[in-house]
């Protein structure tokens, strides 16, 4: 098993040796709560700006309730001068429901959810690319009910198809969820009770 924040470490270490402006990360965020430690923890060392992508969300009421949320968490962050930017997306939850086709009844943390971990990352990846963007990472990690040898494996396989660097990571390490836990209790987010599509409710509840 790969200690992915072993590697982490190793990118980090190699960053610090470097003379400059930080390196620019997109970071994928699948909501506040999720992204409260892991900016906390990476501002130190990238110009981070959070990529607000998450068709998967249902309802659209949920959806808004969480980017509302993931905006607020910015904007605290950013009175205490982490200049944290954030790169808002459409919202079409029909492309999420074509990636989940066919596995509707898949169980949770199956093959619907790694198409969608892909789905996400792809599109991640393909923006820091376009926008010249040094390297893409996602929140998703940082939970333990996310397979983070599944991400990171995704995650680096999407570096080589777009030729963006992925910041491989288990946030979850260093008692990053537990800090997650703590930043949300100290700025009052909303945690939610479900992954997000209709399906993770519909098995979660």
């Amino acid at each position: 098993m790969i200690n992915y924040q072993l590697k982490t470490n190793e990118i980090i270490e190699d960053i610090k040796k470097k003379s400059g402006e930080k390196p620019a990360l997109l970071l994928h965020s699948c909501c506040g709560p999720c992204s409260s430690y892991v900016i906390e923890y990476l501002c130190e060392f990238f110009k981070i700006s959070v990529f607000y992508y998450n068709p998967n969300i249902f309802p659209d009421a949920e959806y808004i309730k969480r980017k509302n949320e993931q905006l607020r968490l910015i904007g605290e962050f950013n009175k205490l001068g982490k200049n944290i930017d954030f790169i808002d997306c459409d919202y079409n939850h029909d492309e999420f429901l074509n990636v989940a086709k066919g596995f509707e009844n898949e169980k949770e943390g199956g093959e619907r959810c790694h198409r969608c971990y892909e789905f996400r990352l792809l599109k991640t990846a393909k923006a820091a690319k376009e926008k010249n963007f040094d390297f893409f990472a996602t929140t998703l990690t940082v939970s333990p009910y996310k397979n983070a040898q599944v991400l990171n494996e995704l995650g680096e396989k999407i570096s080589t198809q777009t030729g963006i660097k992925y910041l491989y990571s288990d946030f979850k390490k260093l008692n990053g969820y537990k800090r997650s836990i703590e930043l949300s209790k100290q700025y009052d987010l909303y945690r939610q009770i479900y992954c997000g599509c209709e399906f993770s409710l519909n098995t979660e509840n």
